[in-house]
């Protein structure tokens, strides 16, 4: 079993920043892809970014390219999303997911990964 907590979210204002922090306990950090979602009131949950065990491969959404980096600390079991220049349309649910995968690919699709925090709640107001 993997436990994951998020942490940092909170209400900013349009062109803000905020760094989201994901702890996990459990089984070995390492053994895990990470991945973050948001769910926005009303819509689907969707695919923000990845990360692979070895932090060698990221990948982002369109919406977030250029203005989020995914990052993680194997040795503080933690994954992180540092969210820049930030959009009234990044208001959501933010999610992060461990997929027990050690190759170099990341996945979007929510059904690969296999454990789930129960989400941090980010606000950009306008």
């Amino acid at each position: 079993q993997v436990q994951l907590v998020e942490s940092g979210g909170g209400l900013v204002q349009t062109g803000g920043s905020l760094r989201l922090s994901c702890a996990s306990s459990g089984r070995t950090f390492s053994d895990y892809a990470m991945g973050w979602f948001r769910q926005a009131p009303g819509k689907e949950r969707e695919f923000v970014a990845a990360i692979s065990w070895s932090a060698r491969t990221t990948y982002y959404t369109d919406s977030v390219k250029g203005r989020f980096t995914i990052s993680r600390d194997n040795a503080k079991n933690s994954v992180y999303l540092q969210m820049n220049s930030l959009k009234p349309e990044d208001t959501a649910v933010y999610y992060c997911a461990a997929d027990w995968y050690k190759g170099d690919a990341v996945k979007i699709g929510e059904s690969f990964y296999d454990y789930w925090g129960q989400g941090t709640q980010v606000t950009v107001s306008s």
